[in-house]
């Protein structure tokens, strides 16, 4: 376990980049993400690029000097984006921020063939971490979640990746319909021997807004019990902790503190960054104050405020209470925890010493941190920690 004293655990004044890029070629039936199909929509992603980079330069001018800790890329499909529009987005922000060292830069891919011919232009772009979201290795899973690869472009597209690219990450989803824990460990197993140092193996949560969601409601399909979840959660924790990898968050293992996401970790600390792109979220200290930015969600929103100086369909100054909070469950979803005076803040002192004393959470180095038989229950000790 990484030791909570460590200085390192302060994200300090440095400010991360998030960029959202909306497209995808097809909706997952899952998604509820800010997402639209890209249909050969040439003339409006070459506007969206050019919002981006005038909100890049906008939001730098209003947090000041700033040192850049991480860039990520997500969507939406990134990987989608041109190559050269992809270079320009990260040297606009390397110049408007600068670096104590090397910045980890993130994008987020799918494993398709029309997209992994591009990875060594992403590569020379200047990003350094690929995030694939292959979702399963089984076609009849990949059917069932409506994506547009098969288990073999898979394959072909994490052999390019990792050619191309420093370190690479795999997405995958389980509690799928019928998935038993022996068929989801060896699926678990097939991607530790591809290669990856860093797994993100992710619960299907059942939105009522998504394809998925309304399909359940019609009882067109069943998603799994809470019993069947938990033990497929448990089979997670096995077959990597085995493997040698640290669930250094609740859905994120990596083998090494080298191989962790560097943006994820900075925004689990609670450190400031900047969201540019339709829908994306920010976290800015402006004039002291800890405030959330929601963008505007639509392309001509989105272009249109940026053009008038409102980039943002939100913009909220979160006090001492909403801040704290917001730590408490970034921070207990990590295994660095959150710091005591979070919880002092909402006045939870007495049921984290409750919690403690059942088990759910330990206190170390003044920071509170979820235990083996408080991780699988968290939502509950949130729920416990924060009404």
């Amino acid at each position: 376990m990484t030791d909570p004293s460590d200085p390192a655990l302060d994200p300090g004044t440095d400010v991360a980049v998030y960029v959202h890029w909306p497209y995808c070629a097809r909706i997952c039936p899952y998604c509820d993400f800010n997402v639209v199909r890209d249909r050969g929509r040439v003339k409006e992603q070459a506007g969206l690029v050019a919002a981006i980079l005038d909100d890049l330069t906008a939001q730098a001018a209003l947090v000041g000097s700033r040192r850049l800790a991480s860039i990520f890329l997500g969507g939406g499909t990134p990987s989608l984006m041109l190559p050269d529009q992809v270079a320009e987005v990260l040297v606009r922000i390397q110049t408007l921020f600068e670096a104590r060292g090397p910045v980890e830069v993130t994008l987020e891919a799918n494993p398709t063939d029309a997209e992994a011919a591009h990875f060594t232009a992403l590569a020379q772009a200047g990003i350094s971490r690929l995030s694939l979201g292959v979702q399963s290795l089984d076609d009849a899973a990949l059917r069932f979640l409506g994506r547009n690869h098969s288990a073999a472009e898979a394959r072909r597209a994490i052999e390019r990746a990792g050619v191309a690219f420093e370190r690479l990450s795999i997405d995958l989803i389980h509690a799928l319909p019928g998935q038993t824990p022996a068929a989801w460990a060896a699926e678990l197993t097939a991607a530790i021997a591809l290669g990856f140092e860093h797994v993100s193996p992710y619960q299907l949560t059942v939105e009522p807004t998504t394809a998925f969601g309304r399909a359940a409601a019609r009882g067109d399909w069943t998603p799994p019990d809470e019993d069947t979840a938990a033990g497929l959660f448990e089979t997670t924790q096995e077959v990597l902790e085995a493997a040698g990898f640290e669930a250094y968050e609740v859905s994120n293992h990596a083998k090494g503190t080298g191989a962790r996401s560097a943006h994820n970790i900075h925004v689990w600390r609670g450190g400031d960054y900047v969201g540019v792109g339709p829908g994306a979220h920010g976290r800015l200290t402006l004039a002291g104050v800890r405030t959330a930015t929601v963008a505007h969600r639509t392309m001509g929103a989105y272009a249109e405020g940026v053009a008038t100086g409102s980039p943002w369909s939100e913009r909220e100054a979160m006090d001492a209470v909403q801040a704290a909070e917001e730590r408490i469950l970034l921070g207990l979803r990590t295994v660095e925890g959150a710091p005591m005076s979070a919880f002092d803040a909402v006045g939870a002192g007495g049921r984290v010493a409750d919690l403690a004393a059942d088990g759910f959470v330990s206190v170390v180095s003044n920071r509170v941190v979820a235990t083996g038989k408080g991780r699988p229950i968290l939502d509950a000790v949130l729920k416990v920690l924060l009404t």
